[in-house]
């Protein structure tokens, strides 16, 4: 598999504290990592860092073959979406919050309102088109905030537990929804969870976090049975994860 990311003794600190520490790790193309760990294991940090908002001070991180110094700031970001537990929608119609990305990009307007379009199709939200996006319930402005990412084809996609504050059916429904579209688009992600099983339904590997470090990353069953250090085996002793609800 061709590799995306390069990761080496990175590490990032605030107030002289570690709050990220990533020995080595390597994030595949058209792979999807899930990542879990304990509150305050690095999980967010690590995201907010792959997006480019968050510079760490020690080691290194090269994308798509490039040192992450040899980008600019913006040519960066483009290459990324990042999807929070919060939907931050414009005061705009829905189609609207599609086209904005669309318009710093100079895709003609035919061309971005067919690309819009067919992405909250694919969402199941098309007919919410011209509604108000603030008016949307909780489900429907999550589906708008995933579409308003893929429109953009990014080559990185960020997930940072996007559908947490969801109830369990519309959760699971979107996980199942998701999961199949990031399969066909082969589409490389990052994807932050609280909870192991939807990271084993989503993920191709699971990275744990722990201390504000990395420790491990592997398949469930390598994690499940052959943890990596006691850290790890206290996370997944008590989560069960046959199955998905």
């Amino acid at each position: 598999m061709k590799t995306l990311i390069e990761l080496h003794d990175l590490t990032l600190r605030r107030a002289n504290q570690k709050v990220l520490s990533i020995p080595s790790l390597s994030i595949y193309e058209g792979e999807v990592l899930a990542v879990v760990g304990p509150n305050g294991a690095g999980k967010s940090t690590f995201l907010l860092t792959l997006a480019g908002l968050l510079s760490p001070i020690g080691g290194w991180m090269t994308f798509a073959g490039r040192q992450l110094e040899q980008w600019k700031d913006l040519e960066y970001r483009r290459q990324v979406a990042l999807v929070l537990q919060e939907p931050l929608l414009f005061d705009r119609s829905v189609l609207d919050n599609l086209l904005v990305g669309l318009r710093f990009r100079k895709l003609p307007r035919p061309q971005a309102v067919e690309r819009a379009m067919d992405w909250l199709n694919r969402f199941g939200v098309a007919h919410l088109a011209h509604r108000p996006a603030r008016s949307l319930s909780g489900g429907e402005a999550q589906r708008v905030s995933l579409a308003r990412a893929f429109v953009l084809a990014p080559r990185l996609l960020l997930l940072d537990e996007p559908f947490a504050a969801l109830d369990p059916p519309t959760r699971t429904e979107l996980y199942q929804e998701l999961s199949v579209i990031l399969r066909q688009n082969h589409q490389t992600s990052v994807f932050v969870t609280h909870h192991l099983r939807e990271a084993a339904f989503l993920g191709d590997r699971i990275a744990v976090f722990s201390e504000a470090t990395l420790k491990q990353v592997g398949t469930l069953d390598q994690i499940c049975h052959h943890p990596a250090d006691a850290a790890v085996a206290e996370f997944v002793r008590h989560i069960s994860v046959e199955g998905f609800s």
